[in-house]
């Protein structure tokens, strides 16, 4: 059975059942994964996945249940423990199904070719990214991991208000986490890189940035701690915007859980930062046509001029605001029902390169990596992190520091940006360009 027939089979079990509303979602994917140690092949995971779900509305009570058999009887038995969900839900108005609209047009989610790429040339993806890695510089002692990964997917979604929808996608991925040594001094580095093809995986570039990030830190010093000017790289970055995207959940907001409850409109951050979700940018991670629920996804202006002008919705979050969904259901896979959650989210490019933030620094540091970020208080926004990085005298940079400390309030540390880099990247579907914070307190020894 194809999608569309898997949904009609489901639909016809429903027509037995008093619901008041459904929706069926199926989906399927092709997944490969392969990891390199020392040349040889470490792990070589297939796996093909098939999933379905429903969602049935029943006196204002939502149900919820899911199958990995496609066989009548699973099916016939999936509804009806929806059914009973719904039938034992504290009822809610605010549960329903949205109605169609007009999805945008995506191009790029699919390369056909994929398929067709012989595994060998998968699996010397993996290990030439461990070979350049090693070869980058006698000081690269080992590659603690080289990995390729793919995936070919489809997703189908029909309700019974008319929404209908259907994608394939491909999403091929490699990373490398690399060791340099001198001495007792011992550093790690990261890099990865993605793509809908084959071909937007860059080896070389992987392997180039995970080995300089490992060696730049070799020989790192301890400092005094300050108040003082901090450029986070755009890795950093991201990590730490990743904190704040969820106070943009509307979920969170209504409930108090949001640093920006009680914000919209206001001016919060600094006026040079310009901060978007959006569902349909051309080579996104979490780029599609329309959401978990089939609503279209877009393109959401969130903070312009520093001032938050939207939070994101999917339908039952836009019920209890009394707005539109901006297309942000999101689901971790046919096992989970649909949640509020991020697309791609992310601060847009400014003008100046991750060099021309350093300009003008007296005594300052570059911040290339941070420890614990997610431990910062998600309302409060208070934060204090382990970091290492690099010390800046007049512009230049001296020395790599480490065992430093970064404290303060997210909402603070956002409203004192006072430069952006133009080198946007995204760390799966958060990203950011590198940022020039005013002040922040580094604490040392």
């Amino acid at each position: 059975m194809n999608q569309s027939e898997i949904a009609d089979t489901i639909e016809k079990l429903l027509i037995t059942q008093a619901v008041d509303g459904y929706e069926i979602s199926v989906g399927a994917s092709h997944n490969l994964s392969i990891e390199v140690k020392e040349q040889k092949i470490d792990t070589f995971k297939c796996s093909a996945p098939v999933g379905v779900s429903i969602r049935v509305l029943k006196a204002d009570g939502l149900g919820f249940s899911y199958s990995t058999s496609l066989a009548e009887g699973d099916l016939a038995r999936m509804v009806t423990d929806a059914v009973i969900s719904a039938e034992n839900q504290t009822p809610d108005p605010c549960h329903g199904f949205p109605e169609p609209l007009p999805y945008p047009r995506v191009e790029g989610l699919f390369d056909k070719d994929l398929a067709g790429v012989d595994e060998d040339r998968k699996i010397q993806c993996a290990m030439d990214l461990e070979r350049l890695t090693c070869a980058a510089d006698p000081r690269i002692s080992k590659v603690r991991k080289a990995s390729y990964g793919e995936s070919e997917y489809e997703v189908y979604i029909r309700n019974s208000r008319g929404v209908e929808g259907s994608l394939r996608g491909t999403s091929v991925s490699a990373s490398v986490s690399a060791i340099a040594e001198d001495g007792d001094d011992s550093q790690m580095g990261w890099d990865f890189g993605f793509g809908s093809s084959f071909s937007d995986l860059h080896v070389e570039r992987i392997a180039a940035t995970a080995a300089s990030r490992a060696l730049g830190l070799l020989g790192a010093r301890k400092i005094a701690s300050m108040r003082c000017p901090v450029v986070l790289d755009n890795q950093v970055a991201s990590d730490i915007l990743e904190v704040l995207a969820s106070s943009f959940l509307a979920e969170n907001v209504l409930k108090g859980k949001s640093m920006l409850a009680e914000k919209l409109g206001s001016k919060v951050f600094s006026s040079h930062l310009k901060i978007r979700d959006n569902g349909i940018l051309p080579g996104g991670m979490a780029t599609a046509p329309f959401d978990a629920e089939g609503v279209p996804q877009q393109d959401t202006l969130l903070v312009e001029d520093g001032k938050v002008l939207s939070f994101l919705y999917d339908t039952y979050w836009a019920r209890r605001a009394d707005t539109r969904s901006t297309g942000n259901s999101t689901r971790g896979g046919m096992k989970s029902p649909a949640h509020l959650g991020l697309t791609n989210f992310y601060i847009e490019n400014g003008t100046l390169s991750a060099q021309e933030l350093l300009q003008g620094m007296e005594r300052g540091v570059l911040i290339t990596d941070v420890m614990g970020i997610h431990t910062a208080n998600p309302i409060s926004g208070d934060f204090s992190v382990g970091a290492s990085g690099f010390l800046v005298e007049n512009g230049a940079i001296a020395y790599p520091v480490k065992e430093i400390a970064l404290s303060g309030n997210l909402i603070e540390l956002f409203a004192a940006v006072e430069m952006v880099g133009n080198d946007l990247r995204f760390f799966g579907s958060v990203g950011s360009p590198s940022l020039r914070i005013a002040e922040l307190d580094v604490s040392g020894h």
